[in-house]
Parts: C-alpha cells; sequence; structure tokens
C-alpha cells in the first residue's frame, strides 16, 4: 500500500471511531437528536465540534486526494497537493462552519496549479468546481444521516 492511502485509512479509522464513541454516549436524555455534533464535551457545542455526516462525508468525498491535515474538533480538512495530470496539480480545503446538516455550514476552496519552465504558477479555478464538491459532500452526508437513521 501506498504511504499516503495506509495515512488516509488511519484518519478515516480515527474519524469513524470517533463518530462511534459519540454514537455509544449518553447524557441522560431520551431524545436522540440525529444531527448532532461530534464533541468532546459531551455537550455538542459549535466549539467543541462539527457535524458528524459533514465530516464523514468529506472525508470520503476527498479520499482521492492526500490529506495534510485534518481536525474534527475545527471541522478543516486541508489536502495535500493532487496530481491528476503531470503538468497540473490540484489542492482543496474544507471548512465546517457549523453543527448542522445545512448548506451554509460547509464551505470548499479548491486551488490549481500549472508546471511551467519558471515552476509552479497559481491558475484560476472554475468557481464551478468547489460547488460540485460541496454538492458531492452534502449530498452524501445526507445518505450517511438517513442510513443512520434506518
Amino acid at each position: 500500500m501506498k504511504p499516503e492511502t495506509i495515512r488516509i485509512a488511519k484518519i478515516l479509522g480515527i474519524a469513524f471511531s470517533a463518530a462511534i464513541l459519540a454514537a455509544c454516549a449518553s447524557n441522560g436524555n431520551s431524545t436522540d437528536d440525529r444531527n448532532s455534533p461530534i464533541s468532546i464535551s459531551g455537550k455538542g457545542s459549535a466549539a467543541t465540534g462539527v457535524n458528524k455526516y459533514l465530516w464523514a462525508a468529506s472525508l470520503e468525498t476527498l479520499d482521492f486526494m492526500p490529506i495534510f491535515t485534518a481536525d474534527p474538533i475545527g471541522g478543516l480538512i486541508i489536502t495535500d497537493w493532487y496530481a491528476p495530470a503531470q503538468n497540473e496539480r490540484l489542492k482543496a480545503n474544507v471548512y465546517i462552519l457549523d453543527t448542522s446538516l445545512r448548506a451554509d455550514a460547509l464551505r470548499v476552496s479548491v486551488f490549481k496549479q500549472n508546471l511551467t519552465q519558471s515552476g509552479w504558477v497559481d491558475t484560476p479555478v472554475n468557481p464551478a468546481t468547489a460547488r460540485e464538491i460541496e454538492n458531492a459532500i452534502l449530498t452524501r452526508a445526507r445518505q450517511l444521516r438517513l442510513n443512520s437513521i434506518s
């Protein structure tokens, strides 16, 4: 296995372990909020967690790119450069801004560089690219939430 594949598998394992542990937690309340955040304090505050479905869906959607850093508490995923072609590379940042499963709780930024004789040069990215990634993440997050209800 490639080192980046192993690293992604470890990150996904940690994220899913955190989601499983959060699902097992009980605060004595019989109501079940299926849209609750992952939280280290157990209180579900926005300062300590993000929506678990958006988090898992973001990692799944970007699994083809090497993950540089992933912060499940702050809701930030930064990928390393991914080269779909020899003279081109892409990088993405995902920001989960809220504990709710809503479109405005997610922001994706995509960066592109092309290799020239002087080195890597920033190139404009079609704004639709980030929207398509956001839509893919939101669709997958909704699927994960529906699967958890069943």
